[in-house]
């Protein structure tokens, strides 16, 4: 496969996912074509989203989109997944924390923004942090599944859940009684919506104890916004089967839907190599997995999901995001300090 590269600095920041633009005004107000949005790691929510755009005149530049989340700001960190529903842009923190722990409650968020509003004036945003109520009904529904993922080391509980639930109790935190000794820690980094308005996330980390990677399905992610808001409730668990090299541990990285009524992914390693990273200390076959760009249909009644590989993207490690459109493949990558944009 030849790729070309698109290269772009903004805000200095690397990106997380790749959703295709699809709002007629705001293509218009900048005069392109087709363009996508990303969401740039680490910073809040509203610092951290960017548009990667194709103008009329064939070239492509970014643009940092300026927001506003209200009472919100500065109050969200480490947005991961992307998803379109109903004219919104959706926006799913990681749920995760740092390499060596604990979880933050700040990564534990939802938010969304009107794509229509963002072809003028400061993009407002809503946000909901959900104080682990996502991490307790995606837990819960791991241990009702029809398989059994990867446990982590103690190593890992002591660092991502027992630390998370001392510092919580130490605050007086209500959100700890949400965190039980035997939880996973879940890392968030792949989101859509199917048809019926659920949301499939893609999980990272855990995987299976096949090392499979993992798809939770939610419903009420909307009414997370209502005024009197009510909390998501998970409707499956399933596993992409067919897609992970052998003996190795295989991760969501990316999810985006297809016009057949599928999905297109990107798998790959369970945590970064040389940051530290505390899940690689207990499970290394999760490191050196290099990227695959897949495709699986929409779950059904069976647990299990039968993915197929489209292409290796091998030698990359860190592709972050992937649209279909045209006939052309798009990838984002994770680098430091510019995003990086490959066409196929």
């Amino acid at each position: 496969m030849t790729l070309r590269l698109l290269e772009f600095v903004v805000a200095g920041n690397e990106a997380s996912d790749l959703l295709p633009v699809r709002s007629v005004p705001l293509l218009r107000a900048h005069g392109a074509r087709r363009g996508f949005w990303t969401v740039l790691d680490e910073g809040p929510v509203e610092h951290c989203l960017a548009l990667l755009l194709e103008l009329d005149d064939g070239r492509w530049v970014a643009h940092h989109v300026a927001a506003d989340a209200g009472a919100e700001n500065g109050r969200t960190e480490d947005g991961e997944a992307l998803a379109h529903h109903d004219g919104w842009v959706y926006v799913f923190g990681s749920h995760f924390g740092s390499k060596a722990g604990p979880l933050r409650p700040r990564r534990a968020f939802v938010a969304r923004f009107r794509e229509d509003d963002a072809a003028a004036g400061p993009l407002p945003v809503q946000v909901v942090r959900n104080r682990f109520r996502l991490h307790r009904a995606v837990n819960d529904a791991l241990l009702a599944a029809a398989f059994t993922p990867l446990p982590p080391g103690e190593r890992v509980r002591a660092r991502f859940i027992g630390e998370t639930v001392a510092r919580g109790a130490a605050r007086s935190k209500g959100w700890v009684s949400r965190l039980v000794p035997d939880d996973l820690p879940l890392n968030v980094e792949a989101a859509a919506f199917t048809p019926a308005g659920g949301v499939l996330l893609g999980l990272r980390f855990p995987v299976t104890a096949d090392g499979e990677p993992i798809l939770v399905e939610l419903t009420g992610v909307p009414e997370m916004f209502d005024p009197a808001p009510n909390w998501p409730r998970a409707a499956g668990a399933y596993v992409l089967t067919g897609v992970t090299p052998p003996g190795a541990l295989a991760g969501f990285r990316a999810i985006t839907p297809t016009d057949d009524g599928g999905y297109a992914a990107i798998v790959g390693s369970i945590d970064a190599l040389g940051k530290g990273s505390v899940l690689l200390d207990d499970h290394p076959a999760g490191g050196e997995v290099t990227s695959r760009h897949v495709r699986f249909p929409a779950p059904g009644d069976e647990h299990l999901v039968p993915g197929e590989l489209v292409a290796d993207l091998a030698p990359f490690h860190h592709v972050e995001g992937v649209a279909e459109w045209d006939g052309q493949s798009f990838y984002v990558t994770d680098e430091d300090h510019r995003v990086a944009l490959w066409v196929a």
